[in-house]
């Protein structure tokens, strides 16, 4: 398939802190979307039952609103790589931090034994931003600060990846405007 062709799988993680080799996945969400219309055509949100929960950084526990009986009903990481290979075939990863999310996912499949199946091609909505912030004039490049700009609401607290992967998307479509 073709680089135009294929589909966007827009992602969003919530992780135990800032390091893939020591930190784990506790939330995520992709939303599949079709490349010319950036339509939604299938998704997938989960928490991830933490294996390491004592190597967590407390500040990110409590943006992602962390108690275990909240994840009494998470999936294992497995399962949901699982799950996302299926859905995001092919698919180029977009986010507004691809380094990050590429990252984590990395760790994640290697650990797991699962091979990734989603297209090498990358899309880093920070960096499509960029090229236009000096149009924009914007104070700092955050994605607050995009959000801001267009007329976004921001991701409350604690963070859901479902509503990051949205915000991400709304993004998108922003800049493609």
């Amino acid at each position: 398939m073709r680089y135009s062709e294929r589909p966007l799988a827009i992602v969003d993680l919530e992780t135990t802190g800032l390091d893939a080799s020591i930190h784990e996945i506790l939330d995520m969400a992709v939303l599949i979307v079709d490349q010319k219309t950036l339509k939604i055509t299938d998704r997938y949100s989960s928490r991830i039952k933490p294996r390491h929960i004592k190597r967590a950084a407390r500040r990110a526990l409590e943006v992602v609103g962390y108690s275990p009986r909240l994840w009494q009903t998470a999936v294992g990481l497995e399962t949901a790589l699982h799950i996302i290979n299926e859905k995001a075939k092919g698919a180029i990863l977009c986010s507004t931090n691809i380094y990050l999310a590429r990252s984590f996912l990395d760790a994640a499949f290697k650990r797991c034994g699962v091979e990734d199946s989603t297209s090498y091609h990358h899309l880093d909505l920070m960096s499509v931003a960029w090229t236009r912030s000096s149009e924009w004039k914007l104070p700092r490049l955050t994605l607050d600060a995009l959000c801001a700009y267009h007329g976004i609401a921001s991701q409350p607290l604690p963070r859901r990846a479902r509503e990051g992967a949205r915000t991400q998307l709304a993004i998108l479509q922003a800049l493609r405007a």
